[in-house]
């Protein structure tokens, strides 16, 4: 009886469906004996620009009266070859219909016109105060309409005559030299028979005079940035930073620089703990980008795979070649540096931990289940610096030959009962510089190395006479959640001077403002100061091989 409904309910719903009268009009169904083509008439042949007259040719197999509908509100034509003009840009549904015939629909790419900026070609690199520059624009103008040109130069443009510019009428600008290092953005605003046009911008790189290091820093809602490290700058000359035109990403906690590229962790969208039930929520990557920004490679993605295990904070081991990377809170990875294009599969022994927080002899003597990852390192003797913030957060000390044995590390744990989101060690100068969030007072430290205790061995803990220590106190904003704020998230030292370089992210009620901070030797002590102030950074990371530009 079953079987006898549906057939029922089968043959009862096509009955109601044919007697519902849907017949249309033959014209209205494409007709292959219909056909038309097009083209640009005069310049421009390439692009089908607004302004342009385009060649609408009927080439249909079969005659009869003709009617264009050039999908633009304006009238019909009926002549069998018009000629049609675009007011505004946008996709258009041009319909040839013939009477008796048929009709046939193209859609049309109508783009609009703006100015595009290019800079002469130069030998070399431009370098700040000395090199002079050319600028030329491209302007389609089909219609031949009068243009009206107005240049805005950044602060300390010159022209060939050093006499200080803002602005420009001129089509050509003449030649031009910059005081100022970095990014310096050019707009060029236009009106085509006055019509105001998108603004045309060209950012002109402009190196330092000196061969210098270069710093980069992940900027929040932002693009990856990169600043010389300079000094001693002349008083005429300013140091900005370059745009490198790639994103920073979405929670991009860690940059790692190594032989001219740079790499960038990215937590992914999800940060803390969410429920993913379906362990399909992760999106978090490591990025490779060339060191002036001109190419990005993807190494490795988490795409649709558990969230946990985004890539997180990471380290570089330079005679390996290798690089070490945390997910939230249960251990290390490691991938080779020419790795490319992966995606993470933790069912691929590819994948395995380096370490595990259950394989080494801190675990439930230490920290417990939970225990979230932070900014780590590696010392010359190969000992690492792991710091945890959650279930009982402090920094623990192992080898490689710790792991998988029950007993505690020789080296230790230090910094017991302290939130350290990142750290830095100067074994050259013998100084370890943390960033405290919780257990003392929130900020940045510089410890002497025989200060640091093991307390895994009963020395007095490090968090009874940290005060001493302190260097500049730093009220982080609250983003994240308790235990995995994500706080100043990488310190990057540079050993030549012994400064220390931090994005800083200011709390509201903080009297400093965020921005790149660099703490500093200063005789016998160290102080703090704001190297680019206003914006909210996550990573950075040093290129040690010196240049004019990247």
């Amino acid at each position: 009886m079953k079987y006898f409904k549906y057939i029922l309910f089968i043959v009862t719903s096509l009955a109601c469906y044919s007697c519902i009268e849907n017949d249309p009009d033959i014209e209205n169904f494409p007709n292959e004996k219909v056909a038309f083509s097009y083209e640009v008439i005069g310049d421009y042949k390439v692009d089908y620009l607004v302004g342009s007259t385009i060649q609408f040719t009927n080439t249909s197999a079969e005659v009869g009266a003709c009617v264009w509908d050039f999908g633009d509100g304006t009238p019909e034509s009926t002549e069998s070859n018009p000629q049609h003009k675009y007011e505004s840009a946008g996709l258009y549904n041009v319909t040839l219909t013939i009477e008796n015939v048929g009709k046939r629909v193209c859609n049309l790419l109508v783009s609009d016109i703006f100015p595009t900026v290019s800079m002469k070609e130069i030998d070399g690199i431009c370098e700040v105060n000395k090199t002079f520059v050319e600028l030329s624009v491209s302007l389609p103008n089909p219609e031949n309409k009068e243009v009206e040109y107005q240049w805005i130069f950044p602060e300390g443009t010159v022209d060939e005559n050093l006499v200080p510019v803002t602005t420009s009428n001129a089509e050509n600008p003449g030649k031009l030299k910059f005081l100022n290092v970095g990014s310096q953005k050019i707009i060029l605003k236009t009106k085509l028979g006055g019509r105001t046009l998108q603004e045309g911008v060209i950012k002109v790189p402009v190196g330092y005079m000196e061969d210098v290091k270069t710093i980069y820093y992940a900027v929040k809602k932002g693009n990856i940035q990169a600043l010389k490290l300079v000094h001693d700058a002349p008083d005429n000359v300013k140091i900005y930073p370059f745009d490198l035109g790639v994103k920073s990403g979405q929670h991009p906690y860690n940059l790692l620089f190594s032989d001219s590229q740079l790499y960038v962790l990215d937590a992914g969208k999800q940060i803390g703990y969410i429920d993913d039930v379906d362990g399909n929520l992760g999106d978090g990557k490591i990025s490779v980008i060339s060191k002036d920004g001109a190419s990005v490679e993807t190494m490795l993605t988490n795409n649709q795979k558990t969230a946990f295990n985004d890539p997180h904070f990471g380290y570089i081991d330079e005679n390996q070649k290798m690089l070490y990377y945390t997910d939230r809170n249960t251990g290390i990875r490691r991938l080779a540096l020419s790795e490319r294009n992966l995606l993470l599969d933790v069912t691929n022994s590819k994948y395995d931990y380096f370490v595990q927080n259950d394989k080494l002899g801190y675990y439930k003597n230490g920290y417990d289940y939970g225990a979230m990852n932070a900014s780590f390192t590696k010392t010359s003797d190969g000992t690492w610096w792991w710091p945890k913030t959650f279930n009982n957060p402090g920094i623990f000390r192992f080898k490689d030959s710790d792991i998988g044995s029950s007993s505690v590390p020789s080296n230790g744990m230090t910094a017991g009962g302290l939130f350290i989101k990142s750290l830095a060690i100067d074994e050259q100068r013998q100084m370890v510089f943390l960033a405290v969030r919780e257990g003392a007072t929130s900020g940045i430290y510089a410890i002497p190395m025989s200060a640091i205790p093991n307390e895994s061995a009963g020395q007095t803990a490090l968090q009874n006479s940290i005060k001493n220590y302190l260097i500049k106190e730093l009220v982080s904003d609250s983003e994240g959640s308790s235990g995995e704020y994500i706080d100043i998230c990488q310190m990057v030292l540079d050993p030549e001077d012994g400064s220390v370089y931090f994005g800083y992210r200011a709390d509201p009620t903080s009297s400093v403002k965020s921005g790149l901070m660099r703490c500093y030797p200063d005789g016998g002590t160290y102080k703090v100061e704001t190297v680019i102030e206003g914006v909210e950074i996550y990573g950075v990371a040093i290129n040690h091989k010196k240049s004019k530009l990247f």
